[in-house]
């Protein structure tokens, strides 16, 4: 069995008074899992924590990769949530997105019914502010993880760690709502694994990947080909979800000895094209295709009486569509290109670490006649000394980011609006934790001060604080706060589609802040597991882009955004080969008009079974989703109607989706799967339209509050040597 430790720690030091407004909700929701245990909570840590690596999965909590045994929290001060890759694949994952959807305080956002432009939000707050690292290094930005999320593979891998709110996020003061790092595994032997499935809607699938591994160190390469068509189950010739062909390729690289450093890294390629609203690949073609009606706004739900237009909502008379393919098309080209490197190295009873990457990022887009197309860099260098010091352990930081953005662009009636969102940041930063231990180790102590230089925004900083308190070998609490801040950036995904504007001013009064505090208390019995959290966020300066037709501005909020919530997960071991989790979640929202944009649930429930048997693999999950306010997320400034010229609904409905996976294992290197996402067939399409209509009689397509697409049935070959 192979350790690799490396060590980026950041701490964060209370600050109670930003809190006191809202202190004494947290504490109200606190009070569901306060009989548990006494309050305690934590240590303070790390975005690259201890791994140990042995074969297929994570055994570094004592439990093999598969069982359902395994903790909800890894062994860290901070609230560290993991989960592995052999879980991910149980439930039919194929990437980060789907890898991990469904879980409380966890959720994948699609912010467009045509692009499907995904993020993943933490604790129900925007997506934009959740960071995403691979082993620690942030090589992702709000452009990058609009579509780039779909394609970051999981061969390779290990596990996700996923550590939600600004306290518990770590290094990245930019997580206002918290990180998801991605942990490469450092192969043991030489190994081979090959992955073929088919499915509906044209999906074609490959996976493969290669191991050498020796006693110095060990290499890997690895594929992923994904292709699927586009879905259109209202029959309307408008898509619902996006079309696409995805290849990837990576190779990852550990050396156990370079130079007295530990080391590990991978360089990756990405290439993606999808597109969205009409159907089919001939790009070119939908492109050209600007005038008459090759839609069918007669079918699906509240349809229009006609075909070829729709009811003006005020007026009741004949709205005719003349836009052609091009004016509900939305054709991405992603291509991305990314290498770092981290390591360690003993000096003495100190430890020194280092970590450097790079990634170019470029996309060509075409937005219902809006062309875009953009190209970043970023770079990030960083490095850590950890010594003991005054009885405890002592962590010096010094750290520099790098993050630009050059967009050209040209509106539908040719007007070039090049660089409207162009920005360079260069952030330079400084840093100190200190890590105790008090009560014969029974209570943790983790704090870090993080100060950075922003080229634009001047001297920011982060204090982080958390807190562990052993109750005794089964019980802990956790209690994590600290501050974040983040860049504003007009980039352009935020309104594509709708911006037609050919000027850009920033009138923002400084960074967007989040205040983070929460509560987390973990059991762990012989045959019981339970995890319980309450959290609350408040999140000031947010940015929102205010749309005019010859010149838009940048503006932020006035009012704070509130986010408070509480979340439950009970695992339970059945027998050797049954076990079962549910799960339970309460959001809360307090935010005034036009701050969070798109709709999502207030309460969810998830239910998990698994069986792993013999050969046999299987699990089932349902996840709940209850009414969400589609009047507060939606109808901001006027409300949406349908096509026939009603009014869309305040309220969308509650449903369940089920998926289930199986997998039987002919021998040790031979085995079969098969799977269905959204078993029942559940669709908002068969009940509201991802299209709308606003109130002049202009047509818009976010209006998402539901599955977009049906039942998905798939099945195929796997090979592992």
């Amino acid at each position: 069995m192979y350790h690799v430790r490396v060590i980026t720690q950041d701490w964060g030091i209370a600050r109670w008074r930003i809190f006191g407004p809202f202190f004494a909700d947290l504490l109200l929701a606190s009070c569901l899992f306060a009989p548990m245990a006494q309050l305690g909570a934590a240590e303070a840590e790390i975005v690259l924590d201890e791994i140990v690596v042995s074969g297929q999965g994570d055994t570094s909590n004592g439990q093999g990769g598969k069982s359902f045994r395994r903790p909800f929290l890894r062994n860290e001060v901070a609230p560290v949530e993991s989960c592995t890759v052999e879980e991910a694949v149980q439930l039919g994952a194929t990437n980060l997105n789907e890898a991990i959807d469904k879980r409380p305080g966890v959720a994948v956002q699609v912010e467009c019914s045509i692009c499907n432009a995904r993020f993943i939000s933490l604790n129900s707050l925007p997506g934009r502010y959740t960071t995403l690292l691979i082993d620690g290094v942030p090589l992702f930005s709000a452009v990058s993880q609009a579509y780039g999320l779909d394609s970051v593979g999981l061969r390779g891998l290990e596990r996700i760690d996923l550590m939600r709110g600004a306290g518990a996020s770590g290094l990245f003061p930019d997580a206002l709502a918290g990180t998801v790092n991605l942990v490469t595994r450092r192969p043991v032997k030489d190994e081979a694994l090959l992955e073929a499935a088919v499915g509906d809607y044209g999906h074609r699938r490959i996976d493969a990947q290669v191991a050498a591994a020796g006693t110095a160190g060990a290499v890997t390469a690895n594929i992923h080909i994904n292709r699927h068509d586009a879905v259109d189950d209202d029959d309307n010739n408008v898509s619902e979800y996006t079309g696409y062909t995805r290849k990837l390729g990576g190779i990852g690289f550990f050396a156990d000895d370079f130079g007295g450093f530990r080391l590990r890294g991978r360089i990756d390629a990405i290439d993606e094209k999808r597109n969205g609203g009409a159907l089919g690949t001939n790009y070119d073609a939908i492109k050209a295709d600007r005038v008459g009606n090759p839609f069918d706004f007669s079918r699906g739900a509240h349809a229009s009486p006609y075909a070829d237009g729709w009811i003006h909502p005020g007026d009741g008379n004949r709205v005719d569509y003349v836009d052609g393919k091009t004016g509900l098309s939305e054709i991405i080209f992603t291509k991305r290109h990314s290498a770092y490197a981290v390591g360690e190295k003993r000096l003495g009873d100190a430890v020194l670490g280092l970590a450097a990457g790079y990634a170019h990022h470029d996309q060509d887009s075409f937005y219902e006649g809006n062309v875009y197309k953009a190209r970043q860099n970023q770079g990030f260098l960083g490095a850590h000394l950890k010594a003991p010091l005054f009885g405890g352990f002592w962590t010096f930081l010094t750290g520099w980011r790098y993050e630009d953005l050059r967009s050209r662009a040209r509106l539908p009636d040719g007007t070039p609006a090049n660089g409207l969102d162009n920005y360079t940041f260069r952030v330079p930063a400084l840093g100190v934790g200190m890590e105790y231990a008090f009560f014969d180790d029974a209570l943790e102590l983790a704090v870090n001060l993080r100060w950075e230089k922003h080229n634009e925004y001047g001297g920011l900083f982060a204090p982080r604080a958390n807190l562990l308190w052993h109750h005794n070998e089964h019980a802990s609490s956790r209690l994590s706060s600290g501050i974040g801040y983040r860049a504003p950036t007009s980039y352009f995904e935020q309104d594509h589609g709708i911006l037609e504007t050919i000027f850009i001013r920033n009138e923002t009064r400084g960074v967007e802040k989040s205040a983070n505090l929460m509560y987390t208390f973990d059991y762990q019995g012989e045959n019981w597991k339970l995890l319980a959290n309450a959290h609350i966020t408040r999140l000031t300066h947010l940015a929102w882009l205010d749309i005019d037709a010859a010149e838009s501005v940048l503006r932020s909020a006035t009012k704070a955004v509130r986010v408070k919530g509480a979340d439950l997960q009970v695992g339970y071991q059945f027998t050797k080969a049954l076990s079962g989790t549910i799960g339970l979640e309460r959001v809360f929202y307090d935010f005034p008009a036009g701050a969070l944009a798109f709709a999502r649930p207030d309460r969810r429930a998830y239910l998990t079974l698994a069986f792993d048997s013999g050969p046999w693999d299987a699990v089932v999950r349902g996840t709940w989703t209850g009414p969400q306010d589609l009047k507060k997320f939606y109808y901001r400034d006027a409300r949406h109607y349908n096509f026939d010229g009603t009014a869309k609904p305040d309220k969308s409905p509650a449903f369940w989706t089920v998926d289930a996976r199986a997998q039987y294992a002919i021998n040790k290197r031979w085995g079969l799967f098969v799977g269905v996402d959204n078993l029942f067939d559940y669709k908002q399409t068969d009940r509201d339209g991802y299209l709308w209509i606003d109130a002049d009689g202009g047509i818009d397509v976010t209006h998402i509050w539901g599955p977009n697409r049906g039942r998905f049935i798939y099945g195929g070959v796997r090979f592992e040597s």
